[in-house]
């Protein structure tokens, strides 16, 4: 693809452009399954923090609105980027499940070996699973009790004593199952194909393209760097495939200058771009969120070399126009503001969003700014 560029922005300009199609300046109204789709993804090891960084987008939001989407269907939860749950559209996340699957793990002569479960074994385990989950969710002790009782099953009851975290994770890379409504503290798993909204699993070849465009069109300006961050990292999607996929998009790709950084946008977003004023929208976003994560930490244009390990350890970032300048925390009514950029810290912008903070969580909060 040519490197050539017809268009330069700012950082700020970029910047600006990405905090809107993230909903975050100007915060949108779209819903909590909106949100969810146009992130792409939302890391829920944290779900106070998955919680929160679909809230922060929303200009009107309650507490457990997201546990309810999940519980109605309209967005599911799977094990997808760096082998962590995530929460994902039904209809459009099926195309990362398609890269997650890519290198087809249950093929590996390691796991046949451990598993005792032969590459062409493992569709019929495929449907066991799924027939185990046609009267409604099971947690993993009661998927294994269920599958075990099969005799060719059998063997895995150690596997599933222990968790069966490895096993059952390519069952939702594959679309057999998702994550449904905790129970008694526990994960619950059931059938995805039974969500109307499921979209399935579409081809490796029809997802790619697809998964690259939606990130450039959420985190654009963006450099193949950035695509191999998230799609190749992130889902192991493979460096000559994410290298076709973008080639195969020609001229949608738009070639822009970023400061003398070379990044690219879908061409319907170039005017828009080019459009967008600099932000110094001030907001708090929660631990590892995906401001931060879509890009990577080791972008220095989003967190600083010298934040980024505390961004990295999952401290709650506060970021001005888009750069982390700060972290927050929170316990019980203190709000601790730790600034950590050479600038001065922008007190009022920061107390009206320490404001729309506490709405969120639903308490008063005194804030402390520290430096």
């Amino acid at each position: 693809m040519t490197t050539r560029t017809d268009t330069s922005v700012t950082w700020n300009q970029a910047l600006a452009w990405r905090l809107e199609r993230h909903l975050l300046d100007p915060v949108g109204s779209e819903s909590v399954a909106d949100v969810v789709r146009r992130l792409g993804a939302v890391l829920s090891m944290d779900e106070s923090l998955a919680e929160l960084a679909v809230r922060t987008r929303r200009r009107a939001s309650r507490s457990g609105e997201l546990a309810k989407a999940l519980a109605d269907g309209t967005v599911i939860k799977a094990f997808a980027f760096r082998g962590s749950m995530h929460y994902l559209s039904p209809e459009e996340g099926g195309m990362y499940l398609a890269l997650r699957s890519a290198g087809r793990q249950w093929e590996l002569p390691s796991w046949v070996k451990y598993y005792r479960l032969t590459p062409s074994g493992w569709a019929d385990f495929r449907s066991a699973v799924r027939e185990a989950l046609s009267d409604g969710p099971l947690t993993i002790p009661e998927l294994g009790d269920v599958l075990t009782r099969h005799r060719r099953y059998a063997h895995l009851k150690p596997v599933f004593r222990e968790g069966a975290g490895t096993l059952v994770k390519p069952l939702t890379w594959q679309g057999d199952m998702s994550f449904g409504a905790p129970r008694g503290g526990q994960h619950t798993f059931q059938r995805l194909d039974l969500n109307p909204r499921w979209a399935g699993v579409p081809d490796l070849d029809d997802a790619g393209p697809r998964a690259v465009t939606a990130y450039f069109r959420t985190y654009g300006p963006a450099t193949f760097d950035h695509i191999h961050h998230w799609l190749g990292d992130g889902l192991s999607a493979g460096r000559k495939r994410l290298n076709r996929w973008i080639s195969g998009l020609g001229d949608r790709l738009v070639a822009v200058d970023v400061e003398g950084t070379a990044a690219y946008v879908v061409r319907e977003d170039i005017d828009a771009l080019k459009a967008a004023r600099p932000s110094n929208a001030v907001r708090f976003l929660p631990g590892h969120d995906q401001w931060v994560m879509g890009p990577g930490t080791k972008d220095v244009h989003i967190t600083p070399q010298s934040r980024r390990d505390l961004v990295t350890r999952k401290a709650n970032p506060v970021i001005i126009g888009g750069v982390v300048f700060g972290t927050w925390a929170s316990k019980g009514h203190q709000l601790t503001v730790s600034w950590l950029g050479e600038r001065r810290p922008p007190e009022g912008a920061i107390e009206q969003e320490a404001a729309r903070l506490a709405a969120i969580l639903g308490r008063d909060l005194h804030l402390k700014l520290t430096s």
